[in-house]
C-alpha cells in the first residue's frame, strides 16, 4: 500500500488562507493522502516581514496548536494523520531571527520549513541597503542565503527554494547561469542531512513551474538531495495539488523516495506512483 503525504499547508490564522482545518484533512482523505502537516508562517517581530494578513501573532501560537490538535482528533476516524509544523524564516541578518529562534526552542513542532521570502519588504530592504541591484546579483545572493540557512541547523527542509523567480523580484529566472551557487546550496542540504521541498504551488503562479525548477531538480537528484513535498495549500481544494503528475516526474528524474517529519524526526516513504 502506498503512503502519501502533503507537508505544507496553512490555516486562517495566517490571514490569507481560508477553510476549516478539518476540511483540509477531508480533502486529503478524498485523494488518498494519509498524512498532512500544517505549516503556518511563524510570528516575526519586525513589521518588514509582514504582519496583518501574512502571519499569526506571537500570542496566537497556543491557538494554532489547539486548532491543529482538534483537527488531528477529528481526522483520525477517516484515516488521516494531522501534524503541526511551522514555516520559519530564512534571513541574512541573524539578529532579526533571535525572537524566532526563541519560538522554535519553546514549542514542539513536528516539522520546521525554512523559507526565504524574497518578496518580503525585509529582504527587499536588505538588497537595497547592500546595493544588490541586478537580477544576477539578486539570484546569487538569494541562493547563498539559502545555503547559509541550510547550514544553520534550524530547518528540516528548505521550502520553495527558487521562489525568488515569482512576485517580480527579478525580471527573469534561468537557473543555468547560476549553477555554481545553486549547487552550493544543494550541497549544503546534502552535507547537513536535511531536505529540500518540492512545492507544487509554483505551478499556479509566476512562470507556472514547480518549485524548484526542473533543472534544479535534475542537479538535486544527481547530488543525492532528499525531498519533502508540499502543496502550500491556502484552501482545502489545493491539498495535494498537482501531485498526480509531479511525483511520477520526480521518479523519472531518479528520485525513489520522499520524506516527512514527525517530532522533528525524518521518516522515509517510497515515492508514490
Amino acid at each position: 500500500m502506498t503512503f502519501r503525504v502533503d507537508s505544507h499547508m496553512h490555516t486562517p490564522l495566517c490571514g490569507h488562507a481560508v477553510g476549516e482545518l478539518i476540511e483540509y484533512a477531508m480533502r486529503a482523505a478524498e485523494l488518498g493522502i494519509d498524512l498532512i502537516t500544517f505549516t503556518c508562517h511563524i510570528p516575526m517581530e519586525s513589521a518588514a516581514f509582514g504582519q496583518e494578513g501574512i502571519r499569526m501573532r506571537r500570542e496566537q501560537l497556543d491557538d494554532y496548536f489547539a486548532l491543529v490538535a482538534d483537527a488531528a482528533a477529528a481526522a483520525k476516524p477517516f484515516g488521516v494523520e494531522v501534524l503541526c509544523g511551522i514555516e520559519a524564516e530564512v534571513f541574512p541578518d541573524e539578529a532579526e531571527l533571535e525572537p524566532m529562534d526563541a519560538i522554535l526552542s519553546a514549542y514542539h513542532f513536528d516539522f520546521v520549513l525554512g523559507s526565504l521570502h524574497a518578496q518580503c519588504q525585509s529582504y527587499l530592504e536588505w538588497l537595497s541597503r547592500n546595493k544588490v541591484t541586478s537580477d544576477a546579483m539578486r539570484i546569487d545572493s538569494y541562493f547563498r542565503h539559502l545555503r547559509d540557512g541550510a547550514q544553520s541547523g534550524r530547518y528540516d527542509s528548505m521550502s520553495h527554494p527558487d521562489v525568488i523567480r515569482t512576485y517580480g523580484v527579478v525580471r527573469e529566472f534561468n537557473p543555468v547561469p547560476h549553477e555554481e551557487v545553486i549547487r552550493e546550496f544543494l550541497q549544503a542540504v546534502v552535507e547537513e542531512d536535511i531536505c529540500m521541498e518540492v512545492n507544487t504551488s509554483g505551478l499556479n503562479k509566476g512562470d507556472f513551474e514547480v518549485h524548484p525548477d526542473p533543472v534544479i531538480l535534475d542537479w538535486a537528484s544527481e547530488m543525492g538531495v532528499k525531498l519533502t513535498i508540499g502543496s502550500d495549500s491556502h484552501m482545502p481544494n489545493s491539498v495535494g495539488q498537482h501531485f498526480d503528475w509531479i511525483q511520477p516526474m520526480l521518479r523519472d528524474k531518479g528520485f525513489t523516495d520522499l520524506h516527512y517529519f514527525r517530532g522533528r524526526q525524518r521518516v522515509r516513504i517510497d515515492m508514490p506512483q
